[in-house]
């Protein structure tokens, strides 16, 4: 199957630097990249992350954000500098055309040369908060569903603006990321729906965290990951 979905308005990348809080760094504020970019099983050629453990590696290669939430964000929370341009949630690709509605956990995307597989989508962090000078940021990304998505990268290439995001295959069509959200961030202990995601192809970290609320009946703490280390030196 072949089916375009949307058009990529920017590609982006960042390195790592020292962040807001003590002892944190971040690549979060990624800066628009003109021309073709370079994207392996490592993600984009020159681009970084602050935290490794959290972000980065196979699973995560590829950040992707639509552009069409910038407009609903600005109605939301007001018109911020951040939100003046794209890059503001530390995507690496920004694209119109679709968003989690549109685009299911496994499908296979080509841009560009690239191949691409949606992975899971994003878990927001702290770093948003700090970022958007909001306490409540990561917890309204969470809450609304605009989280944006990963890719592992299953082929490699260049990618660039303008460059069409095509549908390959879409092994998994009735599992859209916002039916994930849903299941993970409101319907979160759903014994049936939970059962079900097990037979889709998760990230480790995603089958663990489905795993524990089958076998433990609760909701792991969010905690450390929405509000993150204290300001406090």
């Amino acid at each position: 199957m072949t089916d375009i979905l949307g058009t990529v308005g920017a590609v982006l990348s960042g390195r790592a630097v020292p962040y807001t809080r003590p002892g944190t760094r971040s690549a979060i504020a990624k800066q628009i990249v003109d021309g073709p970019v370079a994207v392996g099983p490592a993600g984009l050629a020159g681009d970084e992350q602050g935290d490794p453990r959290a972000h980065g590696g196979p699973d995560k290669a590829v950040h992707h954000y639509a552009r069409e939430h910038y407009a609903l964000w600005r109605a939301e929370i007001g018109e911020l500098p951040v939100l003046e341009r794209p890059g503001a949630f530390g995507e690496n690709l920004s694209t119109s055309g679709f968003t989690e509605a549109g685009i299911c956990i496994g499908d296979r995307l080509r841009i560009g040369t690239v191949q691409l597989e949606v992975s899971q989508s994003r878990q927001p962090c702290w770093k948003l908060n700090d970022r958007f000078g909001r306490a409540d940021m990561a917890r309204l990304v969470q809450q609304t569903g605009r989280t944006g998505w990963y890719y592992r990268v299953i082929g490699s290439g260049v990618v660039q603006a303008g460059d069409e995001v095509v549908l390959v295959a879409r092994p998994h069509p009735e599992w859209t990321l916002q039916r994930l959200i849903e299941a993970l961030y409101r319907r979160m202990l759903d014994v049936a729906t939970l059962s079900e995601m097990l037979t889709l192809p998760l990230t480790p970290s995603w089958r663990r965290l489905v795993s524990g609320r089958l076998a433990q009946r609760k909701v792991e703490d969010w905690s450390a990951r929405i509000d993150g280390p204290s300001t406090a030196d």
